[in-house]
């Protein structure tokens, strides 16, 4: 696992994987970053796993980093692998379900 360096250097994340072990009939979050402007955290899910309809009350940013997930985004669902990107506006009705075994990178946009 990597240290995050406190002051205004650079933060770099050279193995998004390695920085949370997928577990067996689980889902792990881990908080990389987070800053007056951005929250980095990536999940990993096991297969089956999911995160129900919730929504966030900031602007947010998903990369699938491994594996494949359907997102249900407000009315449409997505299957998306590692080569997927998603912008949500605040406020997005939205669930994950591991279709394998994945990590997601979750950013929430502060604002600033």
């Amino acid at each position: 696992m990597s240290e995050v360096p406190s002051g205004d250097g650079p933060t770099v994340i050279l193995d998004l994987p390695g920085e949370a072990d997928i577990p067996t009939n689980g889902t792990l979050s881990r908080v990389l970053y987070s800053d007056e402007q951005v929250r980095l955290v990536l999940f990993a899910f096991d297969e089956g796993q999911e995160l129900t309809d919730h929504a966030a009350g900031s602007p947010a940013v998903v990369q699938v980093v491994s594996g494949r997930f359907r997102l249900t985004l407000g009315g449409e669902v997505v299957e998306a692998d590692a080569r997927a990107w998603v912008h949500m506006p605040a406020g997005l009705d939205h669930s994950v379900l591991a279709l394998e075994p994945g990590h997601l990178l979750l950013t929430l946009l502060r604002g600033g």
